[in-house]
């Protein structure tokens, strides 16, 4: 069966996915395609195209074409629920009760236009809406692997009604267990106190996450903001998740958090610095998440993980490494798999594979996530012909021993390689690379080509020969998704890619998945005595990371980057 899965159904990151015979074949996101971060309100024209074009799948081809939203029945408490908590505000209550599918029925016109724009025959190819949710549920359970009946935990802002999802996979089949609706969200409030800090939502949680350890978590208790009785949340919409009235503006602009929020916090947080009392707004907040959620696995996934150990987890909250960590270091876990999109990209591939699976298709384990375009050296070339600047450049014959030796000498590099990386993360294809045993690497990365904040933390890529010695554990993390706790005698030798809090947030690398750059480590290893590269992916601040030859170029020279490795040509700034 072959299943082409569409997102973007909240108005953000769309992205397209590929699924033949239960194999993943292709992702892709469309930010990358038209340079533009998270691609609001945009469709993802490009990334399907992209998708059909390397399965060399003609629209005919397609069986159905699977979304992850669905229409919400009038009887289901998730519109009732919502209805009767955002009373304050008449016509969002009305409207749900009402009308409570206009979304549903929107992102189905745009789906059937994009179809049209592709050239699929909406009349005879099957259109498919996915629960968000379940979307979310499936992109985890069914490509983690696990044989085993399986936790299955999803957090994010919300979906249709839902924000919450507690479930479990057995057999190929997800059963639900319990959910939580709008405006009860813990990655709802998370958003908005992101707001609050000064960030973008849906884009700087990362950095509210990258703050919290600068701050004292105790300082200030944020549980006002959303209970729990350890068996269900409420939040505050007087506080968070606030609409109409009750939200606070400033220069025009409404923000998901209240009046009364500011009047309890002071004012909205502005500039780059870590600042008190800020810094201990962040850690209050992350504390929070973890506390409330690790409650709720109890409650609601305590048995079966005490019976089989797996959980799987997707969601936008998902990418909190922070959290992750407490759920793995949680004694009846074995092992947690953490969707790598598991934000609403990642959803694409969630639909997309439930609809597959329940069409009898057994889903293949995600084995990496290398799924996007890739670029031949004489592509790279005509690019670098079509740069005004005329790049210097030349064919290398080991393009990982040189770029080791220009991290060994100290240098940045851009390395472009492969294909692209689906998801948030740059995993050794789309990345600018470091050698994190020297002192101030990280400094000059952030601020002379991010351009970001200075105290923003790097990751580490390691090899999988040398993981368990510096991270104290055996556990999968190919994806960049956990932190771990770095051992003692590693914290001196690697200090540019370890956090305040003594951890760092790894990918173990594996010559199987990427022998180029499991190659690179190792010849850096040969050379400095560390089988570890700083990694962060190839973007500026606000950019998404890039695509073709022409977006690194354009990265190169718009930032302070001196070498550039494309496959295997290497560029040079002159002089």
């Amino acid at each position: 069966m072959i299943v082409l899965g569409l997102s973007g159904a909240l108005t953000h990151d769309p992205s397209a996915a590929l699924f033949v015979d239960g194999k993943l074949v292709a992702a892709a996101e469309e930010e990358r395609f038209i340079r533009e971060k998270h691609a609001k309100s945009k469709i993802p024209y490009n990334s399907a195209k992209f998708c059909l074009d390397h399965g060399s799948i003609s629209p005919e081809e397609i069986d159905c074409v699977a979304f992850p939203f669905a229409p919400i029945g009038l009887l289901r408490p998730d519109r009732w629920h919502f209805a009767k908590k955002y009373w304050y505000a008449p016509d969002r209550a009305l409207s749900a009760i009402f009308n409570g599918n206009r979304h549903f029925r929107r992102n189905r016109n745009k789906v059937f236009q994009l179809m049209d724009k592709l050239g699929i025959n909406k009349e005879k190819t099957p259109f498919a809406p996915v629960e968000h949710h379940l979307a979310h549920a499936s992109s985890a359970y069914h490509l983690s692997g696990f044989k085993e009946k399986t936790a299955i935990l999803g957090i994010d802002g919300k979906g249709e009604y839902a924000t919450t999802f507690f479930g479990y996979g057995e057999n190929g089949a997800i059963h639900k267990i319990k959910e939580f609706f709008d405006p009860d969200s813990l990655g709802g409030v998370y958003g908005a106190l992101t707001q609050y800090l000064g960030f973008e939502m849906l884009d700087g949680e990362f950095k509210v996450m990258g703050m919290a350890p600068y701050g004292n978590p105790n300082k200030f208790d944020f549980s006002r903001l959303i209970r729990c009785d350890g068996k269900s949340i409420e939040v505050d919409t007087d506080m968070v998740n606030t609409i109409g009235l009750r939200r606070y503006k400033q220069d025009g602009i409404g923000y998901y958090f209240g009046k009364k929020m500011v009047e309890w916090l002071g004012p909205k947080r502005e500039g780059d610095e870590i600042d008190d009392p800020y810094v201990h707004y962040a850690a209050g907040m992350q504390k929070l998440l973890e506390d409330i959620s690790l409650q709720l696995i109890e409650t609601y996934l305590g048995g079966i993980l005490r019976e089989t150990g797996k959980i799987c987890f997707a969601g936008g909250v998902a990418l909190n490494v922070k959290l992750n960590q407490r759920i793995i270091d949680l004694p009846y876990v074995k092992e947690l798999f953490v969707q790598p999109a598991a934000s609403d990209a990642g959803t694409a591939i969630g639909a997309a594979s439930y609809v597959a699976n329940e069409a009898g298709d057994r889903i293949e384990k995600l084995e990496h996530v290398y799924l996007g375009p890739s670029y031949t050296t004489d592509e790279c070339i005509n690019a670098c012909k079509d740069r005004p600047e005329k790049p210097a450049w030349e064919i290398i014959g080991n393009a990982p021993e040189t770029a080791a030796n220009i991290l060994a000498e100290g240098n940045p590099l851009a390395w472009f390689q492969g294909r692209m990386e689906f998801g948030p993360r740059a995993l050794g294809n789309r990345s600018i690379l470091g050698d994190p045993s020297r002192e101030g690497i990280a400094e000059l990365i952030n601020t002379q080509i991010k351009y970001r904040e200075r105290w923003r933390p790097f990751c580490p890529s390691i090899l999988d020969s040398a993981a368990s010695d510096i991270l104290q554990t055996n556990h999968p993390a190919p994806y960049m998704t956990f932190t771990f706790s770095v051992a003692e005698h590693w914290k001196g030798r690697i200090p540019e890619v370890v956090h305040k809090d003594g951890t760092a947030r790894a990918q173990v690398v594996s010559r199987n998945t990427n022998p180029k750059y499991y190659a690179l480590i190792e010849e850096l290893e040969r050379l400095r005595g560390v089988p570890v590269v700083l990694n962060t992916s190839l973007n500026r601040r606000g950019e998404p990371m890039v695509c073709s030859p022409t977006d690194a170029l354009n990265m190169f020279y718009g930032s302070d980057l001196q070498y550039l490795i494309m496959e295997d040509l290497l560029i040079r700034k002159q002089g």
